[in-house]
């Protein structure tokens, strides 16, 4: 199977114009994802335990929690910082 693309008549100017839309779709993507804001119920999910633990996480300083009204968020970014490697 031949993977070779060749390009006639076009400068590598004029193909990092037509891809760079493309480019920062895919990196929009990812940051958006990364500065995504959970719900405690979210969070429960992502970390597989109960309200609770999250609860505690919070209060102990593990995980930053931001409030609106009444209501606690975290930033996804921050959940995923928060989790350390165990050595055994």
């Amino acid at each position: 199977m031949n993977t070779e693309i060749f390009l006639n008549g076009i400068t590598v100017e004029q193909l990092a114009k037509a891809l760079s839309p493309l480019l920062n779709l895919q990196q929009g993507g990812q940051s958006q994802l990364s500065n995504e804001i959970l719900t405690i119920d979210e969070v429960c999910t992502l970390l597989s335990c109960k309200r609770s633990s999250v609860y505690q996480y919070s209060k102990s300083g593990k995980l930053k929690k931001y409030g609106l009204g009444n209501r606690a968020y975290y930033k996804r970014d921050e959940v995923i910082n928060a989790l350390k490697p165990i050595n055994h």
